[in-house]
C-alpha cells in the first residue's frame, strides 16, 4: 500500500522538484482518481469536502500546476481491511503570469480500504497546511 494523498496523486513521477511547472495529463487525472472508492471523500483546506470519483477527478483536473512537490510518509499501519497512511508534504504552486510561485507546506492523512479484488483504495484523504494565513 502506499500513500495516495492529493499530492501523491498530483503524481512524484511528473511533478517531483521538477524546475519547470508540470500539469498532469486527463489521462494521470483520471487514473488518480481511481486510486479513490467510488464513494471516497477527499478533503482539502479551505473549502467544502469533494465526495464521489467523479467529483475528486474534477477537483485534481482544476488544480494548478506545480513546480516542486515532494512527500514524506511518516507512517502506514491498519488492521484487516481498513489502512491509515500519515505523512507530510510540500509544494509550490508555479508561477502564473503576475501571480508568483506560491510555496506550501503541511500534513495529510488518508484512510484506505482494501476491495474485494486485493486492491487498496482511498476511501478518505484529508490534508492541510502548516502555513499560518496571511492577516489583514
Amino acid at each position: 500500500m502506499r500513500p495516495t494523498l492529493f499530492l501523491t496523486a498530483l503524481s512524484c513521477a511528473v511533478l517531483a522538484c521538477q524546475p519547470t511547472s508540470a500539469k498532469l495529463s486527463e489521462a494521470d487525472i483520471a487514473a488518480n482518481a481511481a486510486m479513490f472508492t467510488a464513494n471516497g471523500v477527499f478533503m482539502p483546506p479551505n473549502q467544502p469536502a469533494v465526495e464521489g470519483r467523479a467529483a475528486i477527478q474534477a477537483w485534481f483536473a482544476a488544480f494548478p500546476a506545480l513546480s516542486e512537490f515532494t512527500v514524506q510518509v511518516v507512517e502506514i499501519d491498519g488492521r484487516g481491511d481498513v489502512a491509515y497512511a500519515r505523512g507530510t508534504y510540500a509544494l509550490t504552486i508555479a508561477a502564473a503570469g503576475r501571480t508568483p510561485a506560491m510555496p506550501d507546506h503541511g500534513k495529510y492523512l488518508e484512510i484506505r480500504r482494501r476491495q474485494s479484488d486485493g486492491r487498496w483504495l482511498t476511501a478518505l484523504d484529508i490534508f492541510n497546511s502548516d502555513v499560518p494565513l496571511p492577516t489583514r
